[in-house]
């Protein structure tokens, strides 16, 4: 469910720089006026931090399953990694230039696998150290992936993934911490231009605070009676992501021609009109697919690579 509500974030962002075949932040001091400048401090830079986190947390379960089934699982973790580079290579070098699949996969080579050999006490250290150095150094989203994997990773090993759905106070808590520390954060972001350096300092700094207050408001709302509506709207994306994720970029793509204007001029209201558009007919093919299918098409072809065989598509009756 909170993939699906990622995914839902992502398209938000990326629809102008897809459009644009390049780099655009929608953001204070950007092109669009106030719309734009909400835009700025309710997205950019709040949601990758969600799937980043999300992707050390399936990391780490995929190899607990794996130690059990698989004779080497890390073995079938590098097939994984691998796979899921090739894919990012494409989309980078056939849809969009801006793809973070390719990066996920590198990290996870470079940083995430090898810590598997860690005790998980070191694993979070280090998530803690590398998150803290980028935030120093201003490095940007790159910067911050590293850190953000190991800490999915850390939380899947501490247990804490387990338990995520059994209390209401800890996140409902952590959320409130997070929103404290988050108003001042938002505070300067809105006061400072895009070329200030300053911003470069205060922007991930606001994104990471505001994507746990995303993430701890929703462990909350699914302890509420609003649960069955979030699964229902959130779910079917979410299981469906790496198909999503990559279709998304072929359909604003396909359909930015038509739209008429310089995608970086669109105002906030249009680019919410066309993600809500695409992320509409996604929900409705999603739901479909996964009546009769186990998993997405692309799902099961990276679930064929990472096991070296064919799992089970159809779904038995």
């Amino acid at each position: 469910m909170v993939r699906g509500f990622a995914l839902c974030g992502i398209l938000l962002v990326n629809v102008q720089p897809i459009a644009n075949a390049g780099a655009v932040v929608v953001g204070p001091g950007a092109e669009g006026g106030t719309d734009a400048a909400w835009m700025g401090l309710l997205f950019p830079m709040r949601i990758y931090p969600i799937f980043a986190l999300l992707f050390g947390v399936g990391f780490s379960l995929l190899l607990e399953s794996a130690r059990g089934r698989a004779g080497r699982p890390r073995l079938l973790l590098l097939r994984r990694l691998v796979a899921l580079l090739g894919i990012g290579a494409a989309h980078h070098l056939l849809l969009w230039e801006g793809d973070i699949l390719a990066i996920y996969a590198v990290v996870g080579l470079v940083v995430l696998l090898p810590s598997t050999w860690l005790p998980r006490r070191a694993v979070a250290v280090v998530a803690a150290v590398l998150l803290g150095t980028a935030l120093v150094l201003a490095g940007g989203q790159v910067a911050l992936v590293p850190g953000l994997l190991l800490l999915g990773s850390a939380l899947t090993r501490y247990g804490v993934i387990e338990r995520i759905e059994r209390s209401t106070k800890v996140p409902a808590l952590l959320g409130l911490a997070f929103a404290v520390a988050a108003a001042p954060a938002l505070w300067l972001q809105a006061g400072v231009r895009i070329d200030d350096p300053l911003f470069a300092y205060v922007f991930p700094l606001a994104g990471l605070l505001v994507a746990g207050v995303y993430v701890c408001t929703l462990l909350v709302l699914l302890r509420t009676p609003l649960r069955s509506v979030l699964r229902a709207v959130f779910v079917p994306l979410g299981r469906m992501a790496l198909t999503n994720y990559l279709t998304a970029s072929a359909l604003v793509l396909a359909i930015t021609p038509f739209l008429g204007g310089a995608p970086h001029t669109w105002s906030a209201t249009r680019v919410t009109l066309i993600a809500a558009g695409i992320l509409t007919g996604q929900w409705v093919f999603s739901s479909l697919w996964l009546r009769r299918f186990r998993q997405g098409p692309l799902e099961w072809l990276w679930r064929w690579a990472t096991w070296a065989r064919r799992p089970p598509l159809l779904r038995a009756r």
